[in-house]
């Protein structure tokens, strides 16, 4: 009788053995990431190319994540949001503000003079996000949110007062940038990146913000002549903000040691690796146009940088009151990211 018991519960643990799910280490997963960028961006070489072989390498080969660059798979920039939250793409790196409006209380770390430096903000934005962003990043499942911030690209006449600006047609990357340029005086002309080089060649647009990182994938070492910052201690004219995203469910659909792979890559963990990555490219970039003996490099100087003040206020006040519009209490969230970038500036 014994014999038959055990025979019995041997044949059902072998049937159930059959019928078992196959061990998360047989499942192998590729994860489309999609960008605007080309793939000879300082942002792609240095940043995306490094974190899919770490992915891949921390999984032992069974998450691959393949890089698509410049819109490769279809749509535009500004779609980017709306294709990762889709599952059109598996993860996407790209500026919400890009699509005005969908994430206006991270566009407020745009305004000038908030930004001290990469890791100020960066960090800043992790605190920030964690506790003011979760209803805007609810469809996705975020792996970063960094920055960059920018200096001023001319084409054929120098910035040497606020009183320049006026007139003058610049491209701008976001809503945040164009009302900064309005307050100014320029007419922003908003285009995503590959559009600027043909305008700048055109002559349809006198110049732009951008980061010094970027300049070597759009020849900006050769299509602008003059180059410009403010005066200390606010080291750029703009941020600009990025974030890293992942479909959240296919972040859902992985088995726990695959999250774990992907959550000891991204967020905090991943925070510090990005702030040392933009630092470098930015003066590496800075290095290329600078390289070229026909650029002039300039600052506004301090009393120039006070008028530039005074001019944007206005772009301050138009956000707290978006942002009080929104339920939000404009006043507190700008205090709090002034006091968040002031708390990492060390």
């Amino acid at each position: 009788m014994k014999k038959i018991i055990v025979s019995a519960f041997a044949a059902a643990a072998i049937s159930a053995a059959a019928f078992a799910p196959v061990p998360a280490l047989s499942q192998e997963v590729t994860l489309r990431l999609h960008t605007f960028l080309p793939p000879v961006a300082n942002p792609v070489k240095h940043f995306m190319v490094p974190w899919a072989k770490k992915i891949e390498t921390a999984s032992k080969g069974r998450i691959k994540v393949q890089i698509y660059p410049v819109m490769q798979l279809g749509g535009k920039p500004e779609q980017l949001l709306q294709q990762v939250r889709d599952g059109v793409v598996d993860i996407v790196w790209t500026l919400p503000g890009f699509t005005p409006g969908v994430m206006p209380k991270l566009e407020i770390f745009e305004l000038p003079f908030l930004h001290r430096s990469t890791k100020a903000t960066v960090l800043a934005l992790q605190d920030y996000v964690e506790k003011h962003m979760k209803k805007e990043f609810e469809p996705y499942h975020v792996l970063l949110v960094h920055a960059h911030a920018g200096s001023l690209f001319m084409t054929k006449d120098p910035i040497n007062k606020v009183e320049d600006f006026q007139g003058l047609k610049l491209r701008s990357y976001s809503r945040t940038n164009a009302w900064i340029l309005e307050a100014l005086g320029s007419a922003p002309v908003q285009v995503a990146l590959p559009e600027l080089v043909p305008m700048m060649n055109k002559g349809t647009i006198s110049g732009s913000i951008l980061p010094y990182e970027i300049a070597p994938a759009v020849k900006m070492q050769d299509l602008a002549n003059y180059f410009t910052t403010l005066a200390p201690p606010q080291p750029r004219l703009s941020t600009a903000i990025f974030t890293l995203l992942m479909n959240k469910a296919k972040y859902n659909s992985l088995p726990a040691d695959l999250k774990k792979v992907i959550d000891d890559n991204s967020g905090r963990n991943l925070a510090p690796e990005a702030i040392e990555i933009w630092d470098r490219i930015e003066v590496a970039g800075e290095k290329v146009v600078r390289s070229k003996s026909k650029n002039k490099f300039g600052q506004l100087n301090a009393a120039e940088t006070a008028k530039f003040k005074t001019k944007v206020q206005p772009v301050f006040d138009r956000f707290v009151k978006l942002l009080d519009d929104s339920g939000a209490n404009g006043k507190e969230i700008l205090a709090e990211v002034e006091a968040l970038e002031a708390k990492y500036d060390k």
